[in-house]
């Protein structure tokens, strides 16, 4: 993106730099719920999701995205998880368009990965 919102940048902050395994701990105290992170085989136009049943959530990240996309789909997914916690069905019913809250998972993944990326630190990128 040209320019990232302020929003992005400020609630992105703590995020950069974190290993997988502190990601998934600080979203665990977030949202209340027991999270995992699996790399799995998905079809090629699906990056990733979550799935969120009862008190455990699960990031589905596409194995087969190079490492930068990988890290970039799991802050995008966390991004749903942490925010959008209605889900699909409840948002397609608001008089908000799905595409917005695309677009600000988007915003939160790039705020939180473009430190890493610009400064060519991939320490914690799997």
């Amino acid at each position: 993106p040209e320019e990232l919102p302020d929003w992005a940048l400020r609630e992105a902050r703590e995020w950069v730099r974190l290993d997988p395994f502190d990601v998934l701990a600080r979203a665990e105290s977030r949202c209340g719920k027991v999270v995992d992170l699996r790399h799995e085989d998905l079809p090629a136009d699906l990056w990733g999701l979550h799935l969120v049943r009862g008190n455990r959530a699960r990031i589905l990240v596409n194995c087969h995205l190079p490492p930068l996309w990988r890290r970039f789909t799991l802050f995008h997914e966390l991004f749903h998880l942490l925010h959008h916690r209605k889900g699909e069905h409840f948002w397609s019913r608001t008089h908000q368009p799905l595409s917005r809250f695309e677009h600000e998972a988007d915003c939160f993944a790039w705020a939180a990965i473009w430190p890493e990326w610009s400064e060519g630190d991939y320490a914690h990128w799997d």
